[in-house]
């Protein structure tokens, strides 16, 4: 038995206690069961695998804005993502994963619309500016949560990165600090050694929505992006869907960089999109789940839709000194025209 760090939280008139176990010792690829009791009173068993100590193929998934009607909506969304990804190591969430940051019962919502899942699958989340409430991060996550502190000073939690299997996976905090990420990315990628780079995190670099732009963030982040060769960058925050194909500021090297964007949503609340030339795949009105599966020189992207209906599909194929090869799916269907003409909501 492993006995748990044990903490009071209060907010409001809310006051629990917050409970946090850290297992060491655990093998490589492994794969290990645990259920969580008083001594007396017991839940279910679950199990989990641990990463392998090397590069090995990977599935993960990547889910947009659960934020509204998480329980009766975004539920379908992690489920389906279950169905076509039963081998998914972990969840990438791209912010926003409540409506209310200090609202007890949505998270509530959350942790009940992944039921066993959140138990046996880790998530990697970072935070939206609906997590921050009054312009601070809830309290709820890191009570909640228990993420790597390798970040900045100052943004433990928020800000950190995680090396699997031949990915190192860089989650970003775009709510604040958005120079001090730049120069702390900056050198997280200049010492990375996996094969792949993926990046995460809430206001998209290039927006889909109706009148909205990030410039901070672009200007502050791109250029580390286009620097280092980016392969492969997930968002949220527009409430849309679309990627694009391999981009670059100016400066950058056409020969040896480029990188994808996307932006996806997974819950129900939607906007309007604003057609932009390096759209690819453009869909509104329309929840995602999104498959990544990585194995050697290739990573292969899929975005569905609850139902399971494919809706965008590429893969990435990595090539030595040279910018990756990016490879559409040829069996997808012609993409549904999108006017954009609706004001966001």
């Amino acid at each position: 038995a492993v006995d748990a760090a044990t903490s009071l939280f209060k907010i409001g008139d809310l006051q629990t206690h917050q409970h946090t176990v850290r297992f060491t010792g655990l093998q490589p690829g492994t794969e290990y069961m645990y259920r969580v009791g008083d001594g007396s009173n017991w839940s279910e068993w679950h199990h989990f695998r641990t990463a392998a100590a090397k590069p090995e193929p990977l599935t993960f998934l990547y889910t947009g804005d659960a934020q509204n009607d998480i329980f009766s909506h975004w539920s379908r969304v992690l489920r389906a993502g279950i169905r076509f990804a039963p081998d998914a190591s972990f969840i990438v969430h791209a912010g926003d994963l409540v409506n209310t940051g200090d609202n007890d019962k949505q998270w509530g919502e959350w942790f009940a619309a992944g039921g066993w899942i959140h138990a046996a699958i880790p998530s990697l989340p970072v935070p939206g500016n609906h997590d921050y409430p009054s312009r601070k991060l809830t309290p709820h996550w890191r009570a909640q949560f228990d993420l790597p502190e390798n970040g900045p000073p100052g943004l433990e939690e928020t800000c950190y990165y995680v090396d699997i299997q031949g990915v190192r996976l860089i989650s970003l905090n775009s709510n604040e600090q958005l120079e001090e990420q730049a120069r702390w990315l900056d050198g997280v990628l200049a010492e990375n050694k996996s094969l792949w780079t993926v990046a995460v995190f809430h206001h998209p670099v290039f927006s889909t929505a109706r009148g909205r732009d990030n410039a901070k963030v672009r200007a502050a982040w791109q250029p580390v992006f286009d620097k280092h060769a980016v392969d492969l960058v997930l968002q949220g925050h527009d409430h849309t869907y679309t990627r694009s194909g391999l981009m670059r500021g100016e400066g950058a090297d056409p020969e040896k960089s480029g990188t994808v964007y996307v932006v996806s949503v997974g819950g129900s609340k939607m906007y309007k999109l604003e057609p932009k030339e390096w759209m690819k795949r453009p869909a509104e009105d329309t929840q995602f789940i999104q498959i990544i599966r990585v194995d050697g020189g290739r990573l292969r992207f899929e975005a569905r839709t609850p139902t399971g209906r494919l809706h965008d599909a590429f893969e990435l194929r990595k090539r030595a000194g040279q910018a990756n090869l990016l490879v559409e799916d040829p069996a997808l269907p012609a993409p549904v025209e999108v006017t954009g003409a609706a004001a966001a909501r």
